[in-house]
């Protein structure tokens, strides 16, 4: 055994260097390739990872530690009622209005709390799949057929991938439903509209912070008002979260209008809201790791939450700089193309082809989508020809997979059920892009 570890060892070191030997530093194609997984590494680190992970991550920690076990197995367990389970998954990201990073912390969360696999798959698909803000926009930009092919596509596929996912593993699920028969009936420790409360301001935070900017000619729907007025509706559910944690975590008063006053004055110095984030979830962490509760449920929460940045974290970025890398760094008015030319695949995804509709099922599940960029992505690639049919494969297959997210998803529930997972939504997104073809 040790021969072999050292032999393996020993191999790692030669590939490294045979590598780093026979880097084509001097080919324009390569250094372009390495400016694009640094450009968008930067950008992932800037306007992702703060506004979108750490608000995740806290609500990730709150359903881990403040939403008994019991609960969870009752409404997503194996031994759940379908019709439940399910429809509550398959519409969640209407509410959540996340990216296919930020529903894993949350997806991570359920599952080791027992949700079955086929309502967490349904659940894990459908957070960013249904994003309202995206179909808006894809309706708006894209065209109405276009939107509607989505939401449509999006529900059913989240419903039909976590019974696909079920069926086939239902020997382990047949197991965790026997287990869960015998699970015993623990009493939540506080009121279920307390538990909500909390969950559902971390939400709203999370949704708010990151919402989008609408297309450049609206200013003045509904939606251009919350995104302009975005970070006052942001602030005011940071004073009713800050009420929350003294009504209800029963956190002390004065350390917790502190926080609240160390995060308004951050706002009024600095004027960025990313800083005041920082300042704000950095107070919330310290004074309830600090609180000496008698059931500690405070300072789990932060060491739940913690626990979930170690498991995720590191993946996605990895993830991220290998997808810049090989398919580009596309966002805002931004596009640096990676190792594949942009000009590949918007010749790979013309037409209704089977092939067509494959590629782009593919370059989506592979490719990074933060949340309403596969918009004007798409919009570029149809104005070079993409057909109607790739564009919808691509939609139902980009933004709930990307190279980061099988990363997680790997570590969270295994190799093979993450390949199974992958394929599912290929082969469904492939077949949905052929059939909106032909329509």
């Amino acid at each position: 055994m040790e021969t072999k570890s050292e032999l393996k060892i020993l191999g790692w070191i030669i590939i490294v260097f045979l590598a780093v030997f026979y880097m084509p530093v001097a080919n324009p194609v390569f250094n372009t390739a390495i400016d694009a997984a640094l450009d968008l590494s930067k950008w992932y680190a800037r306007e992702h990872v703060i506004l979108c992970l750490l608000p995740a991550f806290l609500i990730a920690g709150v359903i881990s530690v403040f939403v008994s076990q019991a609960s969870v197995i009752k409404y997503f367990g194996a031994n759940a009622k379908k019709w439940v389970a399910y429809s509550v998954a398959s519409v969640s990201g209407t509410i959540l209005a996340v990216c296919s990073c930020t529903i894993l912390p949350l997806f991570s969360s359920i599952h080791k709390r027992g949700a079955g696999l086929g309502p967490a798959i349904a659940f894990l698909y459908s957070g960013p799949a249904i994003n309202i803000l995206a179909i808006i926009l894809t309706a708006r930009i894209l065209g109405f057929e276009l939107g509607i092919a989505r939401v449509i596509g999006a529900v059913v596929f989240s419903v039909i991938i976590g019974l696909i996912m079920a069926f086939i593993f239902r020997k382990e699920e047949r197991v965790k439903a026997e287990e869960q028969m015998n699970f015993p009936d623990v009493p939540e420790k506080r009121p279920l509209w307390q538990t909500a409360s909390f969950f559902f301001t971390l939400v709203v935070i999370l949704v708010f912070a990151n919402w989008g900017k609408p297309a450049a000619d609206d200013t003045s729907s509904f939606w251009f008002y919350i995104w302009a007025y975005k970070w006052y509706i942001t602030g005011l559910f940071g004073l009713i979260l800050s009420m929350v944690m003294i009504t209800i975590l029963k956190l002390k008063a004065w350390q917790v209008l502190t926080a609240v006053a160390a995060t308004a004055i951050s706002a009024f110095v600095f004027e960025n809201p990313m800083i005041s984030m920082v300042v704000g979830i950095g107070a919330v962490s310290i004074i309830s790791l600090l609180d000496k509760s008698d059931d500690g449920d405070n300072k789990e929460w932060i060491l739940s939450s913690w626990g979930f940045t170690k498991q995720i974290l590191p993946l996605l970025a990895i993830g991220v700089v290998i997808a810049g890398f090989l398919l580009g760094s596309t966002h805002d008015s931004t596009s640096i193309p990676g190792v594949i030319p942009d000009s590949w695949i918007a010749w790979l995804v013309g037409g209704n082809s089977i092939w067509s509709n494959l590629f782009a099922s593919v370059i989506g599940a592979f490719m990074y989508f933060a949340t309403l960029t596969e918009v004007p992505i798409l919009q570029g690639l149809i104005a070079s020809g993409m057909g109607k049919g790739p564009a919808l494969a691509l939609l139902l297959a980009g933004p709930s997979l990307s190279l980061p997210n099988m990363l997680v998803i790997r570590g969270v529930i295994g190799t093979k059920k993450t390949l199974v997972y992958i394929v599912t939504v290929v082969v469904l997104s492939t077949v949905a892009g052929l059939i909106f073809g032909m329509i």
